[in-house]
């Protein structure tokens, strides 16, 4: 395994390519652990910057073999895997968490560290990602290997989906009707502090086997973080008018409505803030000692938070693992992939700019800096997505210049990338059928060429009817796509 020398633990992190586990991977490093992270993909951790110092291993901790495999000469494993937002994830979270949570006892690990939710005071009436968070922790906790839960309320930190859905909710909207649940009380952290915990667990001697609640400093309802954030935002004074018929299926589609969130992970998240999430003790610190400087405040986690987005330095969003229906296949090369049928839109430009200057703008496409073409035709289609339970142009970029494979750009996700050559995107957008979208950079005499290539394989009747009928539409869309990014390219 890769990894400093030296007194530290062999570590298993799960997760790596989600929020919270893509963080935790290079802070384990940088503490002198020898890290190991689990994956479905490895291509999807082939492009962050610490992957050359870890071990990067294939596995699916629903299948048995390959996660014992995967936990072999493991001291410390974190479980940081969900299925938020995928149809029965309560069912799927349970059997991955007991195939784990056997595997781990069978491989003879010491300590699993698994970050769940608050604990819910009557199970009965939790909602349903309270009680699978709850439910996961029971697995592990009686699985015979010592486990440490960290029970977390709303994380505050650059690319959370709790923090994305606040920011959206209090910068588009200055007068909110809003339901009873923004008077409960929440404990926010700081995403920094829930790392400095998770970490200092990899080194504790002994066998603990409980939970721990962890939270921040300051105790607010939903309505006092919004008028916070709103002040150190700069913004004006939010207006919050509670309405109690308000269910928390209608906030849900309200929240999937105004933020990036989109429903299927929006409706668990709101369910959960309809009961209170305080902490009861603050037992950690018996065991791992407290941030030196002391726990972020909510305003300045906020601050923090604001100053990554608008420096371009978030370095893990929700969306890279986030819940898409679309299935993960690689873009198909034989027309029998799809019974016989496989249709190609292909546009190519000459461009009187370097192959480094095209590469610039087709590598920084999506986001903030659009589609290179009407931006009409792009709305209409995100808001059609949306209108059919779709994702839509809501989760925009990471960073709106960098681009790493499994990340996310609008309703694609980015399937291969070879800098300053190639940009293969897999549509996640509602489809009868599955597309990709590539963009290849190349060299000409008079300076550069691009390719742009659409793929569609339909899947079914309605698949081809639906090429059919977008076909001209999608033709005029991406060959004004192609041109506008050549011209692009030659300006700059």
């Amino acid at each position: 395994m890769v990894g400093r020398a030296g007194d530290g633990r062999r570590v298993l992190v799960t997760g790596a390519t989600g929020y919270i586990g893509g963080r935790l991977a290079p802070r384990l490093i940088e503490a002198g652990h020898r890290v190991r992270c689990l994956t479905r993909s490895a291509t999807r951790l082939r492009d962050v910057p610490w992957a050359a110092r870890a071990e990067i291993v294939e596995a699916d901790v629903s299948d048995h073999a390959s996660t014992r495999r995967a936990l072999r000469g493991i001291e410390v494993a974190y479980y940081l895997v969900h299925s938020l937002g995928s149809p029965g994830f309560e069912d799927l979270d349970r059997r991955a968490a007991q195939t784990f949570a056997d595997a781990a006892r069978q491989e003879g690990v010491r300590r699993i560290v698994y970050l769940g939710g608050p604990a819910p005071e009557r199970t009965a009436e939790a909602s349903a990602h309270l009680r699978s968070r709850d439910e996961v922790a029971r697995i592990l906790t009686n699985s015979g290997v010592p486990t440490v839960t960290l029970r977390a309320a709303v994380i505050i930190g650059s690319g959370s989906a709790s923090f994305e859905m606040l920011r959206h909710l209090t910068e588009r909207l200055p007068v909110m009707v809003t339901p009873r649940w923004v008077g409960n009380r929440i404990q926010p952290i700081a995403v920094r502090d829930v790392l400095h915990y998770l970490v200092g667990w990899a080194s504790v001697p002994g066998d603990v086997n409980r939970s721990f609640d962890i939270g921040g400093p300051d105790v607010l309802t939903y309505r006092e973080m919004m008028s916070r954030y709103a002040r150190v935002a700069g913004l004006n004074r939010r207006v919050v008018v509670p309405v109690p018929p308000l269910s928390p299926w209608l906030s849900s589609l309200w929240v999937g409505l105004v933020t990036p969130v989109p429903g299927a992970i929006a409706t668990p998240l709101v369910e959960s803030l309809i009961h209170e999430a305080v902490c009861h003790e603050h037992d950690i610190s018996r065991y791992v000692t407290d941030p030196t400087g002391g726990l972020k405040p909510f305003d300045e986690a906020v601050r923090l938070a604001l100053l990554r987005i608008r420096d371009a330095e978030v370095e893990t969003h929700w969306s890279t693992a986030s819940w898409t229906r679309a299935p993960a296949e690689p873009l198909p090369t034989d027309p029998d992939w799809s019974g016989g049928s496989l249709y190609v839109d292909e546009h190519a430009e000459r461009v009187k700019a370097p192959p480094s200057a095209l590469w610039e703008v087709v590598s920084g496409v999506g986001g903030d800096n659009g589609w290179y073409s009407s931006d009409l035709a792009w709305t209409a289609r995100g808001l059609l997505d949306q209108a059919f339970g779709g994702i839509g142009l809501r989760r925009g970029r990471r960073d709106p210049a960098v681009l790493r494979a499994g990340e996310t750009v609008d309703f694609w996700r980015v399937e291969e990338i070879e800098p300053g050559r190639l940009l293969r995107l897999r549509a996640e957008m509602r489809l009868p059928g599955r597309a990709w979208l590539e963009m290849r950079v190349g060299d000409d005499p008079r300076g550069s060429r691009y390719t742009q290539r659409s793929v569609f394989a339909p899947r079914g009747l309605a698949g081809h009817v639906y090429w059919r009928a977008v076909a001209p539409l999608h033709s005029m869309v991406f060959g004004e796509m192609a041109r506008n990014i050549a011209r692009a390219a030659e300006r700059a």
